[in-house]
C-alpha cells in the first residue's frame, strides 16, 4: 500500500524505521478518521486498509478528502494477509464482528487495538445481556487492557491487545474519574445526560439518522438500556473500589461530530467550585489531552477535530452536587484519536505524536 511520502507533501522526511500499521474496517467513519490521522503520523506506515462492501474501490472514491491515498484501493478482509502485512492492527468493526478476527491476529503475534466493544467488558456474562450475543473469546478478555490512557498508561504500554473505549464512556469517565477515585462521590446513582453527533451512529443507512428526520429535533434513546452502561460502571467501580451505579441517558443531536456529557454527582462532603477545579487540574496535570476550563460549560465545538477533552466543573452548594461537563470529538478522543494515542503508548513513542493539532475553527 503506497501513500505519499512526507517529502512529497512538503514536510521533512523522518528517516527512522516506521511501524507497519493496518486498519480493518477502514471505510466507516472511525476507520476513515484513522486513515486521516495516521497519514500524517511520523512513525506509522499504513500498509493495508480493508473494507467490506467497499473492497476494491479507491479510497479517494469513497472519501475524496483522503488525498494521501490517491490510487490506493480498499482490500478485502483476510486476517492472515493483514497479519503478514502489518505489525500493529486497528480493528474498527461493528460489535460482535471483531472477536474472531482479533483472535486470529493475536495468534499471529500481532499487537491489536480494537475500536469495537468486543473486548471492553471483563465479564463475558455481560455480553448476552447488553449486546445479545455470547462472547466467543473469553480468554482474550482477561488479556485485554482498557485503553483510557489517562488512567491506564502503564498497562497500555505493555499490552498486546487494547480495547479502545467507547465515545460516551470516554467523555463520562474522564469527567467523573477525579471525584470517584478520590472517594468524593456519594453512594447515590450518578446521573448522566449525554449528547452525540450523528457520526456516532455509524455510516450505515438508517432513516432515523437522516438529516430531514433529525433536523430541529432532539430525542433521548435507549433510556436505561444503552450498551455503554456496563462499560461505564465497570471502570468507575475499578476507580472507586466499590460498585458504582449510573443513570445514563444518551441523545443524538443534528451535528456531524462532537459529544457533550453533563454529569450530576452527589458529593460526600462540602466543596467549592474553585476547590474542585483545583483537584481536577491536579489530577490531570500530566494529561496532555485533558483541559480543565476556567468556568461555565465545556463545548464540543472547541475540541472538534482533535484528540482533546475539555472539562468544566461547578459545585451547587445548596444541594451539595457537582455538575461536570465533559466535551470531546466523538471521532477523535472518542475513537480514532484515542486509538492513535494508545498506539503511541504501546510503541514507547511520545503520547502526543501525530495528534497535537489545534481544533477546527468552523
Amino acid at each position: 500500500m503506497q501513500q505519499r511520502s512526507r517529502s512529497e507533501t512538503g514536510r521533512v522526511a523522518d528517516l527512522r524505521p516506521r511501524v507497519r500499521v493496518g486498519v480493518i474496517g477502514a471505510s466507516g467513519y472511525t476507520g476513515a478518521e484513522l486513515l486521516r490521522l495516521l497519514s500524517d503520523h511520523p512513525r506509522a506506515e499504513i500498509t493495508v486498509a480493508t473494507a467490506d462492501r467497499s473492497a476494491g474501490r479507491l479510497i479517494t472514491e469513497v472519501y475524496p478528502q483522503l488525498t494521501p491515498f490517491e490510487g490506493v484501493r480498499f482490500a478485502a478482509l483476510d486476517p492472515r494477509t493483514v497479519a503478514r502485512q502489518a505489525d500493529v492492527i486497528f480493528v474498527a468493526l461493528p460489535p460482535g464482528e471483531s472477536t474472531a478476527v482479533v483472535g486470529r491476529l493475536m495468534r499471529a503475534s500481532r499487537r491489536v487495538i480494537d475500536l469495537g466493544a468486543d473486548f471492553r467488558l471483563h465479564d463475558p456474562r455481560l455480553y448476552p445481556r447488553w449486546y445479545h450475543w455470547r462472547h466467543r473469546q473469553p480468554a482474550l478478555l482477561r488479556r485485554s487492557v482498557y485503553g483510557l490512557p489517562e488512567w491506564h498508561r502503564e498497562e497500555i504500554a505493555s499490552a498486546r491487545l487494547v480495547a479502545n473505549p467507547g465515545c460516551y464512556p470516554t467523555a463520562i469517565l474522564l469527567g467523573l474519574a477525579p471525584v470517584v477515585s478520590r472517594k468524593l462521590a456519594a453512594q447515590a446513582p450518578i446521573i448522566i445526560d449525554a449528547k452525540s453527533g450523528l457520526s456516532g451512529a455509524g455510516r450505515s443507512v438508517n432513516l432515523s439518522f437522516q438529516l430531514p428526520e433529525m433536523h430541529e429535533s432532539l430525542e433521548a434513546y435507549l433510556i436505561g438500556t444503552h450498551r455503554h452502561t456496563p462499560e461505564i460502571e465497570q471502570e468507575l467501580g475499578r476507580l472507586a473500589d466499590r460498585r458504582v451505579s449510573v443513570v445514563f441517558t444518551p441523545h443524538l443531536v443534528p451535528m456531524s461530530r462532537g459529544l457533550l456529557a453533563t454529569i450530576y454527582v452527589q458529593l460526600r462532603r462540602p466543596l467549592t467550585t474553585a476547590g474542585l477545579r483545583r483537584l481536577y487540574r491536579e489530577v490531570y496535570a500530566t494529561a496532555p489531552f485533558v483541559r480543565v476550563i476556567d468556568g461555565g460549560s465545556a463545548n464540543p465545538k472547541h475540541v472538534r477535530g482533535t484528540n482533546r477533552c475539555a472539562i468544566g466543573v461547578t459545585v451547587l452548594p445548596r444541594t451539595r452536587q457537582a455538575v461536570i461537563t465533559s466535551a470531546i470529538d466523538n471521532l477523535g478522543k472518542g475513537a480514532a484519536g484515542q486509538a492513535v494515542q494508545n498506539l503511541n503508548l504501546m510503541m514507547g513513542w511520545p503520547e502526543t505524536l501525530g495528534l497535537d493539532q489545534p481544533g477546527l475553527i468552523a
